[in-house]
C-alpha cells in the first residue's frame, strides 16, 4: 500500500514540475512515507528527520532550500507532535489527504516566505491529517508508468475489524471501497502503460464492496472476474485478506479464473482460540482450517502465506503450542512473523499479562525456524518444473535476472535484460531457503495463452 501511495504522490507532484530524484541530496522535496504498524516506527522516522534537517541546514547555507514532508500513518498518528519535535518539517500529511500535496506545498511556501521576511509566522509547518468527506481517489491523476510489467491497484482502504493489536482503523479510517467502474478504468490505464500483472490492494481487500454503475454492489470475486476479461491482463493477485471475508464466491474464483495466481496471503495471527478472541480477530482456529481445506479443494496448487504474532498479552505456552500445531497442519509457503509490540491507543497496549521479552524472542525463534523449513521445502518441491516467470529486475551478477513464479517465489536466471517486464517459460532448477535458481527455456509472451 505504501509503494502504491508513494507512486501516486509522485503522480500528483509531477504536474508541478517535480520528478523523482536518486538521492535526498539531489532533491528539492523529500517525502518520508511512513508506516505505523510496528513498534519503534516513529523513532525511526525522527532519526531520519534529523538527517534531513542537517541536509536542510547545509542547503540553506549554500543559498538553496529543502522542503521536508512526512506522509502516511505515522503522520496520521503523531500529527502536530512531528512538527513540535522536528521544526524542520514543512508538511505533515495523512494517508487520506496526499492528493492535497500541491495545496500543502503552496501553503508551506507561503509560510516560508513570511518567515524569511521576518514577519510573524502563524505556527510552523502545514498539517493535514483530516479524513476528508471526498475520496482522495477522485482527485488523483491517471497513473503514469509501470514497474517491469507489474502494477499495484488500490481498491479498498481502512478496516472495521478493530483487532486489539492494530492501529489501521485509527490511521486509515473506516472501510472504503472504490467504485467498480473506476477500478476497471485504472486497470485499463495500467495495462496501456505496460502492466501485465495487477495486484489489488487493501488493508482488508476481500471486504471490497464497490458500487457498480447499475447500482448493485460488487464483491472482490466479481471484480476479479471483470479484471480477467481485460485484454492484456495475464496475472492477478490481491492482498491483504481477512479470514472472515473469504466467501464462497471468492474461494471459487481461485479455481475458475486462470489469471488469478495460485498464491494467497491469509493472516491467521495465532493458532489459539483463546488468543484469537483476545485479539478480536472474529474467527477461530477451526474456521481458518476449514477455509484452507476449501481453498485447496478449489485450487490444489495454491500456496498459502500468513501473518503470525507471538507473545500477545496473556499468551501461554499452551497457546503458543496451538500456533505451532496449526503451522504444522497447514504448511505455509511463506509467512511474516513478529513479536507482539504495543501500539499506543490500541486495546492490546493496556492489557495485563504482558509477555516478557525473552519469552517472546524464544517463541519467535522457534516459530520462524518451523516456517523457514516449510518455505524451503515448498521451494524445493517446485524444482524440475517449467513455469511462467515474470522478470522484474536485474540480479546482482552480470547477465542475471530476477523474476517471480505464479507462487510469488523469487527466481534467479541468466537472461537478456530485454526480458524485464515480460513473462518467460523458465525451468526451476534448484530450490533454496528464500528463492529458486532457474533456466529460461522459451521466448516471452505478454498475456496468458
Amino acid at each position: 500500500m505504501n509503494v502504491y501511495d508513494s507512486d501516486r504522490m509522485a503522480d500528483v507532484l509531477r504536474p508541478l514540475g517535480y520528478a523523482l530524484a536518486a538521492t535526498p541530496e539531489q532533491a528539492d522535496l523529500v517525502v518520508l512515507n511512513t508506516c505505523h504498524i510496528r513498534e519503534h516506527a516513529s523513532e525511526k522516522v525522527y532519526s531520519e528527520l534529523g538527517r534531513m534537517r542537517d541536509l536542510k541546514v547545509e542547503r540553506r547555507a549554500e543559498g538553496g532550500d529543502l522542503t521536508i514532508a512526512v506522509a502516511g500513518c505515522v503522520a496520521q498518528a503523531e500529527g502536530k507532535e512531528i512538527s513540535r519535535r522536528q521544526p524542520a518539517v514543512d508538511i505533515v500529511v495523512g494517508p487520506q489527504a496526499y492528493h492535497r500535496l500541491p495545496q500543502l506545498l503552496a501553503e508551506a511556501e507561503r509560510k516560508a516566505a513570511i518567515l524569511k521576511a521576518g514577519k510573524r509566522l502563524p505556527g510552523a509547518g502545514v498539517l493535514d491529517t483530516e479524513f476528508p468527506v471526498e475520496s482522495k481517489f477522485d482527485h488523483l491523476p491517471a497513473p503514469l508508468g509501470v514497474r517491469a510489467g507489474s502494477a499495484f491497484l488500490s481498491i479498498q482502504e481502512g478496516c472495521d475489524k478493530f483487532c486489539t493489536f492494530c492501529v489501521v482503523p485509527y490511521t486509515r479510517g473506516a472501510e472504503y471501497s472504490r467504485p467498480a467502474a473506476r477500478v476497471l478504468a485504472e486497470a485499463r490505464q495500467l495495462v496501456d502503460a505496460g502492466a501485465i500483472e495487477i495486484t489489488l490492494l487493501g488493508q482488508n481487500v476481500n471486504a471490497y464492496h464497490g458500487e457498480a454503475e447499475d447500482g448493485s454492489t460488487w464483491s472482490l470475486a466479481r471484480l476479479i472476474r471483470a479484471l480477467a476479461e481485460i485484454e492484456g491482463v495475464a496475472r492477478i493477485r490481491y492482498t491483504t485478506s481477512h479470514p472472515r471475508d473469504m466467501d464462497d464466491d471468492l474461494i471459487a474464483v481461485h479455481g475458475e479464473v486462470r489469471q488469478l495466481m495460485p498464491y494467497l496471503h491469509l493472516p491467521v495471527q495465532s493458532g489459539s482460540d483463546r488468543i484469537l478472541a483476545a485479539m478480536n480477530r472474529q474467527h477461530g482456529r477451526d474456521l481458518f482450517l476449514g477455509l484452507v481445506d476449501r481453498l485447496r479443494t478449489a485450487r490444489p496448487d495454491l500456496a498459502l502465506s500468513s501473518d503470525f504474532i507471538v507473545g500477545f498479552p496473556g499468551e501461554s505456552d499452551a497457546d503458543f503450542d496451538d500456533t505451532m500445531r496449526l503451522v504444522e497442519q497447514v504448511g505455509f509457503a511463506s509467512a511474516f512473523s513478529f513479536k507482539y509490540s504495543r501500539r499506543p491507543g490500541t486495546p492490546g497496549a493496556a492489557m495485563g499479562e504482558q509477555v516478557p521479552e525473552a519469552v517472546k524472542s524464544a517463541r519467535l525463534s522457534a516459530l520462524q525456524a518451523l516456517l523457514g523449513r516449510q518455505a524451503r521445502a515448498f521451494n524445493e518441491s517446485k524444482a524440475g518444473l517449467i513455469v511462467p516467470v515474470l522478470f522484474a529486475e536485474p540480479g546482482r551478477k552480470p547477465g542475471q535476472l530476477i523474476g517471480k513464479t505464479p507462487w510469488l517465489q523469487s527466481v534467479f536466471a541468466e537472461g537478456d535484460a530485454r526480458l524485464i517486464g515480460r513473462i518467460a517459460e523458465t525451468r526451476l532448477v534448484e530450490g533454496h531457503a528464500n528463492s529458486l535458481a532457474g533456466e529460461i527455456v522459451t521466448g516471452t509472451y505478454e498475456a496468458a495463452a
